[in-house]
């Protein structure tokens, strides 16, 4: 059984999910769209493929802990998903809260630029949120 970690985005959403031992990363890929069944419809359907246990959508707070736009539209991306997977696959909210500014970092010191980076910098984002999140199981 995996973990499924998602960073919500508007052209892009990135998802990572766990190897069967719930502690490394397994696979990373980005679905581009803007439509938010779809993007939810390929989540699903990757997720029963994968026989995730758990999906964890990542929550951007404001730094100081408040819930902002962002953040409420991901709360509304979380509950489409846990709907559409008729509460059969767990849901849960994520603080990621400098996630993308890291995964930046990390794109930047590998000498990732240009279109490479536009295409990998949200699976890196969600990488990030599960490895947060996979750390926080031991």
């Amino acid at each position: 059984m995996r973990i499924m970690a998602i960073d919500y985005g508007d052209v892009r959403t990135g998802v990572a999910v766990s190897d069967i031992t719930k502690t490394l990363i397994g696979d990373t890929w980005v679905i581009t769209g803007k439509k938010e069944k779809e993007i939810v419809e390929s989540i699903i359907n990757e997720a029963f493929t994968r026989t995730v246990v758990c999906i964890i959508v990542g929550h951007p707070k404001n730094m100081d802990g408040t819930i902002g736009p962002r953040a409420e539209k991901c709360e509304r991306f979380a509950d489409l998903i846990k709907n559409q997977a008729n509460n059969v696959i767990e849901v849960k909210l994520w603080d990621e809260r400098m996630t993308t500014m890291n995964a930046h970092r990390i794109l930047n010191e590998t000498g990732t630029y240009g279109k490479k980076r536009k295409k990998s910098i949200d699976a890196v984002a969600a990488s990030l949120i599960l490895e947060s999140y996979l750390n926080s199981l031991k």
